[in-house]
């Protein structure tokens, strides 16, 4: 599709992106959606309730976060300047307490005592712990066992800070159900409680309000390269599960129609359906996603032909989920953005290359840019620059990169 100018990209009143977005849920969640609704767009009107966050950001997050030149890895690729935003560098290890601190301070203003979140690699629950933790706030956060099997580490950081980590054995045991859970709570739930999505899809205001909250990424990259470099970058790369990284680092750059935007899209381990979480790709076997609703928002989902949700998979826990969040569907439709995948093979290797190259170990839901970046620094002139956003530290995933060596290792030894 060719591309098209975007100038802005704001939902209408009931949260769409053109045919995007929308709030699909029981009735039981439309009266709180309508109240959140409400609040936020209060809360987005006054200056208090964004001098608070700036504080916190600044004081507590360690705002604003590096824009690292990543020397090495640009004479790596011989072409254009690739520059890392240090999400990484954020307090708990990741972009997901930009979003977390903003929706806390609305659920105080909302006086809900009781927090439930959902979360895939672990960051985003350990970042609502966190900010529960420090508002003296109830903290419950369900996990899908098979990714609290891959995440143990932030279990243990999840469950230090004082939440209480609900096990999903239910479908795919991933992100997925963890969100139905999440889901099923608040429903019953919704008078004390407050759900604090963490990604950039679900009904409507969530989408809208997780791109507000991330947007200080773009923002503060906007500045720092021209700052750094004299002018914009070519292109900006991060890796999309739900979307909220990625969103929030375009989001400033829409305008900026000579600045490219590319996301990342888990392709997994094969083409086939259940071997990747590519929703875009349509050239995979599969034949990608298709326009469909899915945990109260339209979007495009991986589905069979009779619209049942396909199975996903990632070595990354964070990407591995069946539809992305609907900002993102409208501006790949529209041409605004592109969309590509990189295998689990492509992402251990950027892993590897980030660590060796410039000490710098990203989580493995980053690191599937890396070597698309590197690709795309390759055709460009010395002059130019690439924003890579470095999303979250790997510290997470060191034990299962560790367990992927041996096998290996273990493999070759028999042959």
């Amino acid at each position: 599709m060719a591309r098209s100018t975007i100038n802005r990209s704001e939902p209408d009143e009931h949260g769409h992106w053109g045919e995007f977005g929308g709030r699909y849920v029981p009735e039981t969640l439309v009266a709180p959606l309508e109240e959140l609704t409400r609040e936020f767009a209060h809360a987005r009107d006054e200056t208090d309730f964004w001098s608070e966050l700036e504080q916190l950001r600044r004081d507590y997050c360690g705002r604003p976060t590096p824009l690292f030149h990543a020397q090495r890895l640009s004479a790596h690729a011989g072409g254009a300047q690739i520059f890392l935003k240090r999400e990484d560098l954020a307090h708990t290890g990741s972009h997901k307490i930009n979003n977390a601190l903003g929706q806390v301070l609305l659920a105080r203003r909302m006086g809900k005592r009781r927090i439930i979140a959902e979360t895939g690699a672990g960051q985003h629950g350990v970042a609502t712990a966190t900010v529960c933790a420090l508002f003296g706030l109830r903290c419950v956060v369900y996990m899908g066992a098979e990714d609290v099997r891959r995440q143990a580490l932030n279990v243990f950081r999840m469950r230090s800070l004082g939440a209480e980590v609900m096990t999903v054995n239910s479908g795919t045991r991933t992100l997925k159900d963890a969100i139905n859970e999440a889901l099923r709570d608040w429903v019953t739930n919704v008078r004390d409680t407050y759900y604090l999505l963490g990604s950039a899809l679900g009904p409507h205001p969530y989408p809208l309000m997780v791109r507000e909250f991330q947007s200080v990424i773009g923002r503060e990259a906007r500045e720092q390269i021209l700052a750094q470099n004299g002018k914009l970058p070519r292109a900006l790369v991060a890796c999309v599960g739900g979307g909220s990284n990625a969103i929030g680092l375009f989001h400033p750059f829409i305008g900026d129609e000579q600045v490219r935007c590319i996301g990342v899209e888990a392709g997994g381990r094969g083409e086939a359906a259940g071997e990747h979480a590519a929703r875009f790709h349509s050239g995979l076997t599969s034949g990608g996603g298709r326009v469909g609703v899915l945990q109260g928002t339209k979007s495009y989902v991986l589905q069979d032909r009779h619209g049942q949700i396909a199975n996903t998979h990632s070595i990354s826990a964070g990407l591995d989920y069946a539809a992305v969040g609907p900002e993102h569907a409208y501006l790949r439709d529209a041409g605004r953005a592109e969309y590509i995948c990189a295998s689990d093979a492509e992402a251990l290797e950027g892993f590897s290359l980030c660590t060796k190259l410039e000490g710098i170990t990203p989580a493995l839901e980053s690191s599937h840019a890396i070597l698309p970046a590197l690709r795309l620094a390759k055709n460009l002139s010395s002059d130019d620059a690439i924003i890579m956003n470095l999303s979250g530290r790997g510290d997470k995933d060191v034990q299962l990169v560790a367990d992927v060596d041996l096998t290996v290792e273990g493999d070759e030894s028999h042959r």
